[in-house]
């Protein structure tokens, strides 16, 4: 089974709800499943596209959900797509997520939108809108940008 180089684990206090969720609100699918013997899901792997997720609940101290812990996260979770921002963001406020940044046009070329999901993560989601050089990029946000890559 091939993985991308990178993939982020998304830990959860009820991760079969989460499951269901990130299915229902966001549209992930899920490629791999393990069950323990009593039912507890021990490990999910979850595919957008060409991308991939992990989900998986507490394990350690260390590892909690923002719910477990008043609502802290250290990292936030970003789906790019390729479709309409407001009807995705639309899909996740029916699911139950928490629209905090509604979508709105960036300077940077994409619409984004942000939320909570039903434990507390935060979840970015964009899509491009346009193509904008490094120079109109920064004649928009007054910022100074450098990618060595482009």
């Amino acid at each position: 089974m091939a993985r991308p180089g990178l993939i982020s684990a998304v830990i959860y206090d009820d991760p079969k709800a989460a499951v269901a969720w990130l299915e229902r609100a966001f549209g992930f699918e899920v490629s791999l499943l393990v069950e323990d013997d009593q039912g507890r899901l021990a490990h999910c792997e979850m595919a957008h596209g060409e991308s991939t997720i992990m989900i998986g609940s507490p394990w350690c101290e260390r590892i909690v959900s923002p719910g477990m812990v008043g609502g802290k996260t250290t990292q936030t979770v970003h789906i790019q797509l390729d479709g309409d921002v407001d009807a995705h963001c639309a899909r996740a406020r029916a699911a139950g997520a928490e629209i905090f940044a509604e979508p709105e046009n960036q300077f940077y070329g994409d619409r984004t939108y942000r939320c909570h999901d039903l434990e507390g993560h935060i979840w970015t989601v964009a899509a491009p809108i346009e193509a904008v050089s490094i120079a109109e990029m920064e004649a928009r946000s007054g910022h100074k940008i450098t990618a060595p890559s482009a």
